[in-house]
């Protein structure tokens, strides 16, 4: 059975408008990374490689739901591509300088990305 925060969970990203959802999901990938600096630091490389592994996952998400009829979005492929080759060089190497480099930039767009939604979100309550 789900307990109550795990359905709270699912019920939050099921309901949740896609702006959203890519928020979400940086959020996600910035918590892995930290896992994953943290487990590296602590000498479990298991359960460093694991977080890796789902920052990893969480970057081809992103970078499969792109819209390449916008030229951002061409831009966002290489980037995420770039991120995605770094994670497999720290996984490697279990390297959190490398980790921290991703960090920078995946903290950088879920910035920008947070401006962006907070921008819509005023945009579509003025048109109510």
């Amino acid at each position: 059975m789900i307990n109550a925060y795990q359905q709270y969970q699912q019920n939050a990203i099921l309901s949740a408008p896609p702006e959203k959802l890519v928020l979400m999901l940086y959020e996600g990938a910035l918590k892995f990374l930290k896992l994953a600096k943290k487990s590296i630091e602590e000498r479990n490389f298991v359960e460093a490689n694991n977080n890796i592994i789902r920052v990893e996952d969480i970057v081809m998400e992103l970078n499969m739901s792109l819209d390449t009829n916008y030229e951002i979005s061409k831009n966002l492929r290489s980037l995420y591509n770039f991120i995605y080759e770094k994670l497999i060089d720290a996984n490697i190497k279990k390297d959190v300088k490398i980790l921290e480099e991703v960090e920078g930039i995946l903290g950088g767009l879920k910035e920008a990305w947070q401006e962006a939604y907070l921008e819509v979100m005023k945009t579509k309550k003025a048109a109510l």
